[in-house]
This record gives structure tokens, C-alpha cells and sequence, in this order.
């Protein structure tokens, strides 16, 4: 009878067990097609970091997405913290595109602003664009390109270069995004733009080879999803309080990591492997006969 009483409470202390997370497969995607998705970006709500939340969207394509659109992503680098994006209605050399404004929300622009090699550029701009006036000190050389050359070389805006009444192109501005951020293309009386990056290597080389398209400089936020991760779990956030937590499994989630102790959302406790493995040991022990004495075990 005490046998019988001893095997059962082993086998109701075992079914209280939370197998450790670190087994558990991840519950947030980490991939959208071939791009990885890593900390601090997340698909779903709750993976990744707060600050990241509902940047990204994956159909078949990852988008980033602003309060201007949804913009394709090209690549992310993790070692270089950069995101390299493509705004499917810029002008490029070789398509000219209808007026239109690229805008980022206010944390964005805190987070996750365009890198410092990356330059818009301002064509067919009025010459009373305030950004050849008062504003002018905000357009500035561009590894000595110039307007009559972006003009000349680029079949999609040759269109300018013809359009005018006199032997001069219409002005055009190369810029930072700060500009665009705060005047729309409206007001800066400029009819396209277009944007390019790594812009240092870009110094002789033409229109047509420049590399097109918006990279972006993330900061990573240093709340140790290092321990998170490499205790099995995934970083991501209470969608709640938006505190950083550490998802072990579909069930469990830690405020640190998904190491035995710690605390997990649903209340219950996580049991390191080595308890669980005595327990095993000592039923198989209580069932075979090798042990006489009733055990008082404790979790």
C-alpha cells in the first residue's frame, strides 16, 4: 500500500514538471522569404522589441513599413545594424515616377532613421524651391556630381534637360532626409525624387551605377536578450506592459531567460532538468525495488 502511495505522488510530481523551454521550438518566425528575422525586428506581436513593433509585415515579401507606405526590403545586416529598403514609386535612372513623398513615423525616425550615406536627391526642382534660396545651405555637393550630369545620363530624365526653354538643366538638390522630413515635396517645389546609398563609394561613378534605394541605421536595445538567447529562448515583449521578455515556449515566458527558476507568465515554475531527472531515477528505483524507503521528495 505504501508503495502504491509513494509511486503515485512520483507521477503526480512528475505531471507538474515544465519540461525546460530550452527544448521548445521558437514561437516567433524567423524568416520572411530569405531574410532573417532576428532581435530587435519581430513579425508577430510580442516578438522582437516594442520600439520594433508592427514595422514589419511578411506576405510574400517583407515590408517595412511608415506612415507612407509599405516599402520592399531588400536586406537586413545584423553586424552592421542596416536594413536597406526600395520605395517602389521613387524616380531611378531609368523609370521617372509621379510626385511622391517618403515620410517615417517619429520613433522611426529615433530608431531607425536613414543611414548617413544615404542621399535623396531633389529633381526638377523651381528656382523659387526654397532649398535654392533661403533653404539653399541644405543641398550640398555630392562627390562632385552634378545636375546636368544626373540629366544627361539618365534616360527617365532626359525629360527635364528637354523641357527647358534655356541651355541650363532645372536645378535639382542632393540632400539628407532630414529635409524631405520636414517639407513635403509640395513645398519644396520639386517635381521627383530619387535616393541612393553608399554614397563614399559612389565618387566617379555614373547615374547609371549608383546603387538606388534607402539604407537604414537601427540601434539595438541593450536589455540582455544575449542570456535570452542563448538559454533556448527567443527576446521579445510583454504585449502589455511592453516590458522585455523572454519566450520559451508557447506557454511559458521568462523575464530573463528560459534557465530553471524562472519566472513565467502563466504563474508556474520551471523546473531545471536535473530535478526532473532525480525524480525519474528515483521512481524507476522505487518501481524496480531497489529502494525500500518511502522518499520525501520536494520541487
Amino acid at each position: 500500500m505504501k508503495m502504491h502511495l509513494l509511486i503515485l505522488t512520483l507521477l503526480l510530481q512528475l505531471q507538474a514538471i515544465v519540461i525546460p523551454t530550452t527544448l521548445a521550438l521558437s514561437i516567433c518566425k524567423n524568416s520572411c522569404g530569405n531574410i532573417p528575422i532576428n532581435y530587435p525586428f519581430g513579425l508577430q506581436d510580442g516578438c522582437g522589441a516594442p520600439q520594433f513593433r508592427n514595422m514589419l509585415n511578411c506576405t510574400t515579401d517583407l515590408f517595412f513599413q511608415t506612415p507612407s507606405g509599405s516599402y520592399k526590403v531588400e536586406s537586413i545586416d545584423y553586424n552592421k545594424k542596416s536594413m536597406v529598403i526600395y520605395d517602389p514609386e521613387m524616380s531611378t535612372c531609368s523609370i521617372l515616377q509621379p510626385h511622391h513623398d517618403f515620410v517615417m513615423a517619429e520613433v522611426q525616425t529615433a530608431i531607425i532613421p536613414p543611414s548617413q550615406d544615404t542621399v535623396f536627391v531633389l529633381l526638377n526642382c523651381s528656382i523659387d524651391s526654397p532649398v535654392l534660396n533661403h533653404y539653399k545651405y541644405l543641398c550640398f555637393n555630392f562627390q562632385g556630381h552634378t545636375c546636368d550630369e544626373l540629366y544627361g545620363s539618365c534616360n527617365a530624365f532626359r525629360v527635364f534637360h528637354l523641357s527647358t526653354t534655356t541651355n541650363s538643366s532645372p536645378p535639382c538638390c542632393f540632400t539628407s532626409y532630414n529635409t524631405v522630413k520636414f517639407m513635403s515635396m509640395n513645398i519644396l517645389d520639386c517635381t521627383h525624387y530619387t535616393s541612393v546609398f553608399d554614397t563614399a563609394k559612389l565618387r566617379g561613378v555614373g547615374p547609371l551605377d549608383w546603387v538606388y534605394g534607402i539604407k537604414l541605421s537601427f540601434s539595438v536595445p541593450d536589455v540582455g536578450c544575449g542570456a535570452c538567447e542563448k538559454s533556448g529562448g527567443t527576446c521579445g515583449f510583454d504585449t502589455d506592459t511592453q516590458g522585455f521578455m523572454c519566450l520559451c515556449s508557447s506557454a511559458t515566458n521568462s523575464t530573463r531567460d528560459c534557465a530553471g527558476g524562472s519566472v513565467i507568465s502563466s504563474g508556474q515554475k520551471i523546473v531545471p532538468w536535473t530535478h526532473c531527472s532525480q525524480l525519474l531515477v528515483s521512481f524507476l528505483a522505487v518501481v524496480t525495488g531497489l529502494i525500500k524507503v518511502p522518499l520525501i521528495l520536494q520541487i
